[in-house]
């Protein structure tokens, strides 16, 4: 049996409307440098993927301007209206040549700050796991349940197995592209590809991340990347 290889999906159709900004968030530049190539850098100079596909809008008018768009190891798809529908278009184009068993690694467009240590430290951990699992950290910060037709408080919840996923997240191709379609197909709202594979009967390992891989949302968000990217 031949080993499983590594593939590497970035799904970077959306448009990041909280940070009001003029593009889409992974087009916005850091040190003259747009996020998504700094992500992609992060990823594919740090790891030994069998390719990279990343899932834009159809009608893109960035993606031609990143370094990404002539490396040879990245080709791009279009993406749907929703981020299951982003991977699992990615997963598609990959599918005539990505095995079932192979490894895929979904990472977000707009999380530039991945340290390599977290990356290595994921493919090692997970690399003889029946299911796969995500990046996180725990919750630090206390968290309080809010009424939904106010701002009062309703109670103070239990933090202690409480975790912020972040991604990568690796599963296998064939088990999170069956997943992902069930999920479409039935209406479930998909949140990242551990929910996925949730939702189909799978139980995904937590791999501890570091809290500072930051995913960009807001405009407060870019120097304070900027920041960590500097000490990286």
């Amino acid at each position: 049996m031949s080993k499983p290889r590594y593939w590497l999906i970035v799904p970077a159709a959306g448009s990041g409307q909280r940070m009001k900004a003029d593009c889409p968030k992974q087009y916005l530049r850091l040190d003259h440098q747009y996020i998504l190539d700094i992500t992609l850098s992060r990823l594919l100079d740090n790891a030994d993927f069998s390719g990279c596909v990343v899932a834009i809008r159809a009608d893109d008018p960035w993606w031609p301007e990143t370094a990404a768009s002539s490396d040879a190891r990245i080709e791009s798809c279009a993406g749907g209206a929703e981020r299951a529908d982003s991977v699992l278009s990615a997963l598609e184009a990959l599918a005539s040549r990505a095995d079932d068993d192979d490894w895929v690694l979904v990472h977000d467009a707009a999380r530039p700050c991945l340290h390599p240590n977290d990356l290595e430290r994921l493919l090692t951990q997970l690399q003889d796991h029946p299911v796969g699992g995500l990046l996180a950290t725990p919750v630090a910060d206390t968290l309080k349940l809010v009424a939904s037709d106010s701002n009062q408080v309703e109670t103070t919840i239990d933090r202690r197995h409480l975790w912020r996923a972040l991604t990568p997240q690796m599963f296998r191709c064939g088990a999170l592209r069956m997943a992902l379609k069930a999920a479409i197909a039935s209406g479930y709202p998909v949140t990242d590809e551990a929910s996925a594979m949730e939702y189909a009967g799978n139980v995904p390992c937590i791999v501890e991340g570091r809290p500072d891989n930051i995913k960009i949302t807001v405009p407060a968000d870019l120097a304070l990347a900027g920041f960590i990217l500097s000490r990286l």
